[in-house]
């Protein structure tokens, strides 16, 4: 039985201007800037030393359709480096860097294969077994089509890759392009399919996998949590995928006890110390602090100064340590009477099942337009609910900022 080794990679978006970020210190803009780079580096860095049988690059290398010199050069070098150490690539490009974009010309070395605007099928010859891999790149910006018509069925005992760019048809949290259902590529027969455009990572079905390894690195506060790739070890009959970081810096959100404090001096310490252990443990990031446990007297110390005063002396007091921890923002959590209410909520949403969601939901999933739009109501959907439930409910509260 073969057993096949690749790299699943999706979403780089090289050069990305990083235009929603502000109230950063001058010193560590260029950290953040360079971040979708030194994010691509490690990718090569990992390749280089773990030699896997190929790698698949799907869709948004760059980050616009001019696809920036600089960005090219470096993608250029990278798969240079590939090559010497013969390591195939096979690459798609996707809404981002669609094929009818204006860039200066790079020619890829020979490692490389890349996907043109109709889809179609590559072979790679991979311990004397031939790998089918179907895919397609973007011909313009919007693809609407659900090209996952135009793929051909899985034949015979090879293995078989799709690498595709798009999203779930109904999805409301990302413009959808390239739009499929689950069972529309299940019945395709395929082994693995590589999938991106979505920035969150998931599965959308194990066997055979359907995944999105998310992209690179985080480039906005809704991209939180480490950001990577997925190192595939593949058969016809099993899959054993490993999640591999490859994030310059995170974002992240972070919280801070303030029980028993009452003075200003011990806010700014306890919370020194809390971001020195998360600093230790996850390396650069972006942070939004939550202050929780929070009485009334330590509420009005708070808002003695403004939002700004405090991001400031904490950005200030962070400053010249490494790895970098940069605080973006500050919000007060509810008093800790009206939290226990809210753990109460979660608690109860946690006991419910796939029948009482239903049962709740009947007349926005009965409704002729919008249930279109809605997704089922699976193990997924209870999870990714429940996580943006308390995500939301953690937030609840007050700014710390004088009105």
């Amino acid at each position: 039985m073969t057993e096949i080794r690749f790299l699943h990679i999706a979403d780089l978006h090289l050069d990305s201007p990083f235009k929603g970020i502000s109230s950063i210190p001058q010193s560590k803009w260029k950290d953040i800037r360079e971040s979708t780079f030194n994010a691509f580096t490690n990718i090569i860095d990992y390749a280089l030393e773990n030699k896997p049988d190929f790698v698949l690059i799907v869709g948004d290398i760059y980050d616009g359709e001019n696809r920036s010199l600089r960005a090219q050069a470096l993608f250029q070098k990278g798969m240079d480096s590939l090559q010497s150490v013969g390591i195939p690539v096979l690459i798609c490009y996707g809404n981002h860097d669609h094929l009818s974009g204006s860039w200066v010309r790079f020619q890829l070395p020979d490692n490389v294969q890349v996907f043109e605007g109709e889809v179609e099928t590559k072979t790679l010859t991979i311990k004397g077994q031939e790998i089918y891999i179907s895919g397609f790149s973007y011909k313009e910006r919007h693809v609407l089509e659900g090209m996952h018509r135009h793929y051909p069925t899985a034949k015979g005992n090879h293995i078989h890759i799709g690498m595709l760019h798009g999203s779930v048809e109904g999805n409301v949290e990302h413009d959808v392009y390239a739009p499929f259902q689950k069972h529309e590529l299940l019945e395709k027969g395929y082994d693995y399919w590589a999938l991106g455009h979505i920035h969150k990572r998931q599965t959308l079905h194990s066997d055979p996998p359907i995944v999105y390894p998310g992209n690179t690195q985080s480039r906005h506060k809704n991209e939180k949590g480490v950001k990577g790739f997925y190192e595939v070890t593949l058969t016809k009959h099993h899959a054993v995928l490993q999640f591999i970081p490859s994030s310059a810096f995170l974002y992240d959100v972070v919280e801070v006890s303030c029980e028993g404090i009452v003075h200003a001096n011990e806010l700014i310490k306890h919370i020194e110390l809390t971001l020195d252990h998360y600093r230790k443990a996850n390396g650069n990031a972006l942070i939004e602090l939550i202050l929780i446990d929070i009485s009334e007297e330590t509420k009005e110390l708070i808002q003695g100064s403004s939002k700004e005063e405090w991001l400031l002396l904490l950005q200030e007091s962070l400053e010249m340590e490494s790895p970098f921890i940069i605080v973006k923002d500050l919000h007060i959590a509810q008093p800790k009477k009206d939290r226990k209410e809210l753990n109460m909520l979660l608690e109860r949403m946690n006991e419910w099942d796939s029948s009482a969601w239903k049962h709740v939901l009947k007349d926005l999933y009965r409704h002729p337009k919008g249930s279109r739009y809605l997704p089922p109501i699976d193990d997924l959907f209870l999870n990714e609910t429940l996580q943006e439930a308390e995500q939301l409910l953690s937030k609840v509260g007050t700014k710390v900022d004088k009105q």
